[in-house]
């Protein structure tokens, strides 16, 4: 298997870009895909300048200790400025084809992608993309990034294996939202589970949906109506009894035994928080998390979270990744800075043992190990990850079973 290996932190950077060979011209064919110095070029498109200038820079940071770590004399990456526009996304791309890429890594987001598919497709140009959106993939476009599905399959099956059977969602009215809900009710159905309750959110304030999908009012309905019979008696026993309802009666638990959580950050603490408000407690329901989750080193903070489970990259390789990123650049990375690292250590990795990216080379079965654990690219322009099953304690995170090291074990 083709690995991206550790090495020193870098001191310099490669340079932006480099000239067209000799001869090359927009369009040719065949094209030379390794230039005269013996290096393949990597077109690097990212929002380097604009809103999302800090996550473009973040993730060259992670391209480069690439490279630095197992490609430098091999790989010579050409950073090209997209600001997040899919006009110069395109515009870019065709200008780091002309000065002889041979592989396009990169743009960020799916409108980008869109954009840059046409014009490295009419240069037979493959493009590791890395958009979330799986719309984007296709032969010839590789998303690379973590798609929503894998890590919600994950749960799901971990869920049920537990022995849940009804399950829920509670969801954001947003693209990536709408993604985890259609991959959910996929999963949830695959494992012979049924789905009994959905709901989504929309704005700063989730209360009223997780109201109904608690069905708080339907399920205190017989405990209140045993309160006003005792104080209809209008006897000190009646309101004996009605004070003694009031203060031991339970109320019965949620028709779901696992609850899916498709947010993160500040808006999914507000949301966890008003779990227990409305009596939907972990136990006797689990909650699913998504790889946002991986983001919150401190969600266990949040006691409704604590015992929550979801899926992500490889924890191990991930924390070793973080680890390097600090020591080399002084921060904390972004989980797609390990991302534009992946892409860029298979770049390397086709380089270092002679081949040149291709549909063939990129989709070789064995896969590649990067940043964030196995990744394969699939023909269809997906991808596979092996993925962790963690959970959230009060004092961090605890792995419940490892990612797999190789594609022989079960990938989701």
């Amino acid at each position: 298997m083709l690995t991206a290996c550790a090495a020193q932190p870098p001191t310099t950077r490669p340079s932006p870009g480099i000239a067209a060979p000799v001869g090359v011209t927009v369009g040719a064919m065949p094209r030379p895909m390794v230039g005269p110095d013996g290096k393949i070029r990597a077109a690097l498109l990212l929002p380097l300048s604009g809103p999302h200038a800090a996550v473009g820079e973040a993730m060259l940071n992670g391209a480069t200790l690439a490279l630095f770590d197992q490609g430098a004399d091999r790989v010579e990456l050409m950073p090209k400025d997209t600001g997040g526009d899919p006009g110069r996304a395109a515009a870019a791309a065709r200008q780091a084809i002309d000065e002889g890429a041979a592989i396009v890594l990169g743009p960020l987001f799916a409108s980008e992608t869109a954009s840059v598919a046409q014009v490295a497709g009419a240069a037979r140009v493959p493009v590791l993309a890395f958009t979330t959106d799986p719309a984007q993939a296709r032969p010839g476009v590789w998303v690379v990034n973590l798609l929503p599905e894998p890590p919600v399959r994950r749960v799901v099956a971990a869920a049920r294996a537990a022995g849940a059977t009804r399950f829920a969602a509670l969801v954001p009215e947003n693209a990536y939202g709408r993604l985890v809900l259609n991959a959910y009710r996929r999963a949830v159905a695959d494992v012979g589970g049924v789905m009994v309750r959905e709901e989504v959110y929309s704005g700063a304030n989730p209360d009223p949906a997780v109201r109904r999908l608690a069905n708080y009012a339907g399920r205190r309905a017989p405990i209140d109506a045993q309160i006003r019979a005792a104080r209809a008696l209008g006897t000190a026993e009646g309101r004996r009894r009605a004070a003694q309802i009031q203060r031991e009666a339970r109320i019965p638990p949620p028709d779901f035994d696992a609850l899916l959580l498709a947010d993160g950050g500040e808006q999914l603490r507000a949301v966890a928080a008003l779990l227990p408000f409305y009596d939907i407690d972990n136990p006797p329901v689990r909650i699913l998390g998504t790889p946002l989750l991986a983001a919150m080193p401190d969600a266990g903070r949040e006691p409704a979270l604590v015992g929550a489970w979801y899926a992500a990259p490889d924890e191990a390789r991930r924390e070793a990744f973080e680890a390097r990123f600090r020591e080399a650049y002084g921060t904390a990375p972004p989980i797609v800075a390990g991302v534009a690292f992946d892409a860029a250590a298979i770049a390397a990795a086709l380089a270092g043992s002679g081949q040149t990216p291709s549909g063939v080379t990129l989709t070789q079965p064995e896969g590649f190990v990067g940043a964030l654990g196995i990744v394969r690219l699939m023909p269809d322009g997906t991808n596979q990850r092996g993925l962790s099953l963690i959970e959230v304690r009060r004092e961090g995170v605890q792995v419940i079973e490892p990612a797999p090291e190789r594609f022989d074990d079960r990938i989701f």
